[in-house]
């Protein structure tokens, strides 16, 4: 079994709370435990908190969240979509987690938490649209 699912918000940090219930309601339907929810979510707003920060600046637009959640295997694909500015974020090198808070470069955790939260992830520029996928074993 299958099942997809789309929302579009306002790519706005304000929308955080609906994006985790959407996710939420995704995650139940495949009865996952509530700390994969957990670590979905965190993941997922580190992704959507880039889209909101950064894509449109300083305009305003939209972003497209797409899931498919699937019960065997049990898994979970979050796909996020906007139409801001070119953005790869996994061209971005991975900081360097060994050096204090003070000696890092500014900027980069939150793409690296998602790395190290979901299990899969892909990017690609297609028809004027940056396209973020992510997925979560369960």
């Amino acid at each position: 079994m299958t099942i997809d699912s789309k929302i579009t918000v306002p790519a706005k940090t304000e929308e955080l709370d609906r994006i985790n219930d959407f996710l939420e309601e995704q995650l139940e339907k495949i009865s996952c435990p509530f700390n994969v929810i957990l670590s979905v979510q965190l993941a997922a707003e580190e992704a959507f908190v880039n889209i909101a920060n950064y894509a449109y600046a300083p305009e305003e637009g939209t972003a497209e969240i797409f899931t498919s959640v699937s019960d065997d295997p049990k898994y979970i694909d979050i796909t996020f979509k906007d139409s801001g500015i070119p953005y790869d974020p996994l061209e971005k090198e991975d900081p360097d987690t060994s050096l204090s808070a003070e000696e890092r470069e500014i900027g980069g955790l939150g793409i690296y938490l998602v790395k190290k939260t979901m299990d899969e992830l892909s990017y690609e520029r297609k028809d004027g649209y940056n396209i973020l996928t992510a997925r979560k074993y369960i």
